[in-house]
């Protein structure tokens, strides 16, 4: 029997939280999900994803269908991949809350982030995540200074997450041009994950 979750109208984290709810405690074996939005749609699949079952979507606009079935791995586990981290190093997370660096001058503001993100290089394997909320999201979207260099840590093996709450605010899902979809869940559980946080804005 197909269980059938009603998840639209629900801010982000809702969906995914209440799919996952829905997963652990009832184990369905297929699923068909209903949201309303493109980061609920990539959020409530990747999590299906990682919890062994296989997603198909359809649907646009205010109608978007998740299908998912042959899931059995009802293990709670959170949604991020496994670190890359050497025995050795510590794992970090970045999280960057703005576009900018500092106050005073925007301008300047920005060259800061473009300089800090291009210089994260020098953290080696011990940067574990980058993850990009409220204006920070703006650094993954067309236009931004840094694409190039966000693409070979990308290359490299390094998770880069972008809120996908903060990309529908600022009209930019469609111009996102790397790293993953996320939303409130992974993100915390990522800090739980990590031995040290790095805020910037």
């Amino acid at each position: 029997m197909v269980k059938e979750i009603d998840a639209r109208g629900l801010a982000c984290p809702a969906p995914v939280l209440l799919v996952k709810e829905i997963v652990e405690r009832e184990q369905p074996d297929q699923m068909l999900v209903l949201v309303d939005n493109e980061a609920a749609r990539e959020n409530v699949s990747r999590f299906l994803t990682s919890r062994g079952f296989t997603t198909e979507s359809g649907g646009q606009g205010a109608d978007l269908v998740i299908a998912a079935g042959g899931g059995h791995d009802t293990m709670p586990r959170p949604a991020v991949s496994r670190p890359r981290q050497s025995e050795r190093a510590g794992k970090i997370m970045v999280l960057v809350g703005s576009d900018k660096l500092g106050a005073g001058d925007d301008d300047l503001g920005v060259k800061l982030m473009a300089s800090f993100i291009k210089t994260l290089k020098e953290m080696g394997d011990d940067l574990w995540r980058l993850v990009f909320i409220n204006s920070g999201v703006k650094l993954v979207a067309v236009g931004s200074p840094v694409l190039e260099d966000l693409a070979a840590y990308e290359e490299n093996n390094l998770t880069i997450l972008a809120c996908g709450a903060c990309l529908n605010h600022f009209g930019l899902m469609s111009e996102k041009k790397c790293g993953q979809v996320t939303n409130m869940l992974d993100i915390v559980t990522a800090m739980q994950l990590t031995d040290k946080v790095i805020t910037l804005g």
